[in-house]
């Protein structure tokens, strides 16, 4: 096996820098500093770290560490056969500059659903044209941050009005269903975080806004199917990255692909004889 694997991309969500997924065994990072937070978990081994001048690590099923930026560290594994690890590099105003002093003193913590948040959120990262189920499982990934780092944090449920922003934002996805729109966006218009947005949306219509602006997409998709359109047309027309983006998400909503979607021509099946 190959001590060193690495695979990095920027994608298209803001508050993202960078994805990094890496296994290594031989490979020590010398000190170095980011100009981004680092979220860091690991999926097999254990890494050691020192970061400003403390002895650190990071394992475990639960496990996830979180780096302040521009706060030298290095990196090494702590186990004869490696480590793999996956890393969201994220702008530094995605967290206050004040909560920097807590990361150094406390850089990891074990907590299964922030765990399992930034796992979801990996995958979306590696899915072209889930970007906006990206950008809303980081609002509430950064919203638990907080809760770990800042004591006097009191969350986004702290803003008033929720059921007001769930309607602005429903009729912004349904407005722009095509084009989309980012959290960030939505949330200049609506005078509201991302993630008090995600919550106050998911609270109201049972179901997080991606996967509402998702069936909105494939309810026009069938439309345009049945009235004999090419699925690789319909596709950029209601909005998906490409045709195998509207591939994967119409098999799991209908239970069919688009193609045999669209054979059918809008003809029903004749109905058995009584």
């Amino acid at each position: 096996m190959a001590s060193e694997l690495v695979t990095a991309w920027r994608p298209r969500v803001p508050g993202v820098a960078e994805v990094f997924h890496a296994h290594f065994v031989d490979h020590a990072y010398p000190l170095h500093v980011h100009d981004a937070w680092t979220l860091l978990i690991v999926d097999d081994g254990a890494i050691r770290f020192d970061l400003d001048r403390h002895h650190r690590g990071a394992a475990g099923a639960a496990s996830v560490t979180i780096l302040p930026p521009d706060v030298p560290h290095d990196g090494r594994a702590a186990t004869h056969h490696g480590f793999r690890k996956r890393v969201v590099y994220l702008d530094a105003a995605v967290l206050p500059p004040s909560l920097s002093g807590a990361a150094v003193d406390r850089p990891g913590f074990d907590d299964v659903v922030l765990r399992l948040r930034i796992h979801q959120l990996h995958q979306a990262l590696h899915r072209p044209g889930d970007e906006l189920e990206a950008e809303s499982r980081l609002a509430l990934i950064r919203s638990r941050l907080r809760e770990h780092l800042d004591r006097h944090y009191l969350g986004e449920d702290a803003v008033p009005q929720p059921r007001r922003l769930a309607d602005g934002l429903r009729d912004l996805l349904d407005a722009r269903t095509a084009t989309g729109i980012t959290l960030k966006e939505a949330g200049a218009l609506l005078g509201s975080h991302p993630g008090h947005l995600v919550r106050a949306f998911t609270t109201a219509f049972g179901l997080p806004p991606h996967r509402y602006l998702m069936s909105r997409r494939i309810e026009q998709a069938r439309r345009l199917l049945l009235a004999g359109r090419r699925p690789a047309d319909v596709a950029a027309e209601v909005g998906f990255h490409d045709q195998a983006h509207l591939h994967r998400h119409f098999r799991r909503h209908v239970g069919a692909t688009p193609g045999a979607y669209a054979a059918q021509g809008g003809v029903p099946n004749r109905l058995p004889s009584m």
